[in-house]
């Protein structure tokens, strides 16, 4: 039974059958043919008989593994890496087929290869999640045929492999690597100019040439009869809160990724820059209930607990409550901190019925509420009108547009500082922000 589930049938053999046919039709006028052909079909029997042997005489045949990395990084390329190898002593013709977890949606990936005897080798494909969650490979399934290529063998490696697939962890690791080797601008990130000192006092020390005279401390001044100067060292340890709406404003897709994909990503980068930077970091997620807390931490091994979190935030369709965010924010955070509000305001009627919880948060806190620009809107706007219709269209986007601005300057009116950013900039623009707000000492 094992033996007939793993032969197949190549299309060689139906053309070698077609042509067979076609013999013994031509027979029928040319007597001398009909032999021939009873000879080439005793032949075709024989090779038959023969490449089952060749492919299934030797029991392993070939061996194979697929390498998956142990998460998958969302919205990103990932590689999966396949490696075979042959234990034939002939020159063996291969075609891989491996079975995608059905997020994919993908039922045609064939890779096909010639490999000679005891050749190892490998190839790579890459894949892109859009969903974070289990994602399950199926069959490793590897069909051989021998030079007749008459008939094939089919082996079948590593079933029902499952990796996770997590935020995006390459965009963390490249934000982490531009910013270690002091390259932000190549992605986007702005230089801020530090403004001032920071509140933090260090230490006094003996005045040297090149010291800001604005720092002179005049009594220890006084007792020494030197010049004697305060030092300060950067403000560090502030706390740091990611806030992330997961009401249905976040489902909406922009590139097959949600707006809540796009704040979670966000959120690991950012995270991981400001620990590196040694603030603390904390998380809420919030719709209708309270869905996740974790308080601010200024430890690194405390991106692997805000990454867990994230990995498991959902998303619903009910609409967010602020208040009740207002309210856990009152209760549990007691020190001034930056709040990064990840959410969407799509009219400024929404924006009013909430303004109200905005302006409590802000009165205690740095507030930074960040939304998105439609991109399609955009894409719609910069393209040419050529019949009434498209006309009617590019004037309710441009309304849409419009009203996003009006929402920025509405909550910039009141103090509180924003982010409209497009999807695939919400990283860059967010630790920007973040960056300025130290820069300038407001936290």
């Amino acid at each position: 039974m094992q033996f007939l589930k793993s032969l197949y049938i190549n299309n060689t053999f139906f053309i070698y059958l077609a042509v067979l046919c076609a013999s013994f039709i031509l027979s029928f006028w040319f007597k001398v043919i009909y032999p021939i052909s009873w000879v080439l079909l005793l032949l075709l029997i024989a090779f038959f008989i023969f490449d089952i042997f060749l492919l299934f005489a030797n029991s392993k045949g070939i061996s194979a593994q697929r390498e998956l990395p142990k998460k998958l990084s969302n919205s990103d390329f990932n590689s999966i890496e396949i490696r075979f190898e042959t234990f034939y002593p002939f020159k063996t013709f291969l075609t891989i087929i491996d079975e995608l977890p059905i997020q994919f949606q993908k039922r045609d990936f064939e890779y096909k290869t010639i490999i000679f005897k005891g050749q190892k080798n490998e190839f790579n494909y890459k894949v892109r999640p859009v969903e974070r969650g289990e994602y399950v490979f199926g069959n490793l399934n590897i069909f051989c045929s021998s030079p007749l290529r008459i008939i094939k063998r089919r082996f079948v490696f590593q079933k029902d492999q499952m990796v996770p697939v997590y935020p995006s962890i390459i965009q963390m690791q490249q934000y982490d690597f531009l910013a270690i080797s002091n390259r932000l601008s190549q992605i986007g990130l702005k230089k801020i100019r530090k403004i001032g000192h920071t509140q933090e006092f260090e230490q006094i020390k003996e005045y040297v040439q090149g010291d800001d005279i604005r720092t002179l401390n005049w009594k220890a001044t006084a007792k020494s009869n030197q010049l004697m100067v305060n030092q300060y060292q950067d403000e560090k340890s502030q706390p740091v809160y990611s806030i992330i709406d997961t009401g249905r404003v976040m489902k909406m897709p922009f590139n097959g990724l949600k707006l809540l994909d796009y704040a979670i990503n966000s959120t690991l980068a950012f995270s991981n820059v400001a620990l590196k930077r040694n603030d603390k970091t904390g998380l809420i997620a919030f719709s209708k209930n309270l869905e996740t807390y974790v308080p601010a931490v200024q430890k690194i091994t405390h991106l692997n607990t805000i990454m867990e979190k994230l990995y498991s935030i959902g998303n619903d369709y009910t609409d967010a409550d602020f208040g009740l965010l207002y309210a856990h924010v009152k209760r549990k955070i007691n020190h001034r901190s930056l709040l990064l509000f990840y959410t969407n305001f799509e009219h400024i009627s929404a924006l009013k019925r909430q303004l109200p919880y905005l302006l409590a948060l802000s009165k205690k806190h740095v507030l930074v509420v960040i939304f998105f620009e439609n991109s399609e809107l955009i894409e719609l706007i910069s393209t040419d009108a050529e019949n009434l219709q498209t006309i009617y269209h590019k004037t309710i986007a441009e309304k849409f547009a419009l009203d996003k601005k009006l929402i920025q300057k509405e909550l910039q009116k009141y103090g509180i500082q924003t982010i409209l950013t497009k999807p695939e900039e919400l990283t860059i623009n967010t630790i920007n922000k973040y960056l300025e707000i130290k820069a300038k000492g407001l936290l």
